[in-house]
C-alpha cells in the first residue's frame, strides 16, 4: 500500500464504510479507490484530504500527511521500544542473540480516541526500530515507515539497526559508528553482508559459502588488510543480512 492509501483505508473501515460508499459519497469509482488503497494508483493530497473529510474526519491536522506531521502529532519523542521479555533475558544472561527483540510502540497517555486519523494510523504507519551495538544493548532508535505491512520488505517486529563498532569492514565501505539495517536471516547467504554471532561477538561479516564443503563457512573482513575465518556453520549464528549501510555525517 501506499501512505496515503493506508490512511485512507484505516479511516474508511475504522468507520465501517466500504468501498462503494466511500466511492458514491465522494463522487469516485469504486475500482478508483480500491487501487488507491492497494498503493497502485497515486493519488492527490488534496483529493485524499476531501475523501477523509467527505466520510466524516474533523482534525486539524489533516491539512498534512507528511511523516513529520504524523509524528509530531503524537510526540514520537514518548514512543518506546520494549525488548521481548525472553530474548531480552537470554541477552542478558550473555546467551545466543538467535531470537531478536521485538520493537512495541506506546502512545502518550493523554492521547484519545477522538484524535483522528494521525493518532489512530501512527503504529499502523510508523515504528520506533531499534539500534543495538555489539553488546546486544538497545543504543537509540530510529522511526521508520510501514508500507504494505512491511519495513523495507521486512517484518516490523523483526528489523533491527545494528551500529558497527569498529573497522573491520572498512574495505567493505562500513566504518565504525555507521547503522547497518539488518533483515532477519538465520541462514546463510552467499556473498552478503550478515550480522552474525560467532566465538562469543556480534559482528558484520561478508559471507561466503563453500559448495564443496557445505558444513563450513568462511566470515570475511577487511580492514586495512583482508582476512578470513572459517568455521562449521553450526558455530556461527545467523542474525540476518544488512540491507544497507547509513551513515552520519
Amino acid at each position: 500500500m501506499s501512505r496515503l492509501g493506508d490512511l485512507l483505508k484505516l479511516e474508511r473501515t475504522r468507520r465501517g464504510l466500504t468501498t462503494k460508499q466511500v466511492s458514491r459519497m465522494c463522487g469516485v469509482a469504486d475500482k478508483y479507490l480500491i487501487d488507491v488503497e492497494a498503493g497502485t494508483r497515486i493519488i492527490a493530497d488534496d483529493q485524499a484530504r476531501r475523501i477523509l473529510k467527505r466520510i466524516g474526519l474533523e482534525q486539524q491536522n489533516e491539512t498534512e500527511f507528511s511523516l513529520d506531521a504524523i509524528a509530531a502529532a503524537a510526540d514520537l519523542a514518548t514512543a518506546k521500544t520494549r525488548p521481548d521479555d525472553d530474548a531480552y533475558s537470554r541477552v542478558q544472561r550473555g546467551e545466543s542473540a538467535r531470537e531478536s527483540v521485538k520493537p512495541v510502540m506506546s502512545l502518550p497517555a493523554n492521547v484519545s480516541e477522538d484524535g483522528g486519523i494521525f493518532l489512530s494510523a501512527l503504529s499502523e504507519v510508523l515504528r520506533q526500530v531499534p539500534v543495538y551495538d555489539a553488546s546486544w544493548k538497545v543504543v537509540g532508535a530510529r522511526t521508520m515507515p510501514i508500507i504494505g505491512g512491511r519495513i523495507e520488505g521486512g517484518p516490523p517486529d523483526r528489523v533491527l539497526y545494528f551500529l558497527a563498532p569498529d573497522a573491520s569492514c572498512r574495505g567493505f565501505r562500513i566504518l565504525p559508528g555507521d547503522q547497518a539495517l539488518i533483515m532477519p536471516a538465520q541462514s546463510p547467504i552467499d556473498g552478503a553482508i550478515m550480522l552474525v554471532e560467532f566465538n562469543s561477538h556480534r559482528a558484520l561479516r561478508k559471507v561466503k559459502l563453500d559448495s564443496a564443503d557445505i558444513g563450513r563457512v568462511t566470515l570475511q573482513s577487511y580492514d586495512r588488510e583482508f582476512e578470513a575465518e572459517t568455521l562449521p556453520v553450526d558455530r556461527v549464528t545467523f542474525i540476518g543480512r544488512a540491507a544497507r549501510i547509513e551513515i552520519t555525517l
